[in-house]
């Protein structure tokens, strides 16, 4: 038996760094550094210990949607053990609320 495990991680901000918004109300992220998110993290962890106690073959695939820094998060899942990563970057996502991110995620 195989299990596929899919881990959807976010990039977020540098909470350290300094954050303000864009003339479009949405957070401008140019200048901060970006992160995978601690509970994400957590979860990757989860997910590589389910991976590694099952009997099992087991593949661990980390998912995100974001700009091209997002790379960073799944750079970072991927070096704690995630065997694929998946980065779905669309500009017309943008600003996007979770309803839509969502959406693209399930097609």
């Amino acid at each position: 038996m195989s299990l596929r495990i899919v881990v959807t991680v976010k990039y977020v901000p540098d909470a350290t760094g300094d954050r303000h918004f864009a003339d479009d109300l949405t957070v401008d992220r140019d200048d901060v550094d970006g992160l995978l998110s601690e509970l994400d993290e957590y979860a990757v962890e989860q997910a590589l210990q389910i991976s590694e106690n099952s009997d099992d073959d087991v593949e661990v695939t980390v998912l995100t949607v974001g700009p091209e820094d997002a790379k960073d998060a799944l750079r970072k899942a991927l070096s704690m053990g995630a065997d694929k990563a998946v980065h779905v970057e669309d500009d017309d996502l943008h600003g996007t609320d979770a309803l839509g991110t969502s959406l693209v995620l399930a097609k």
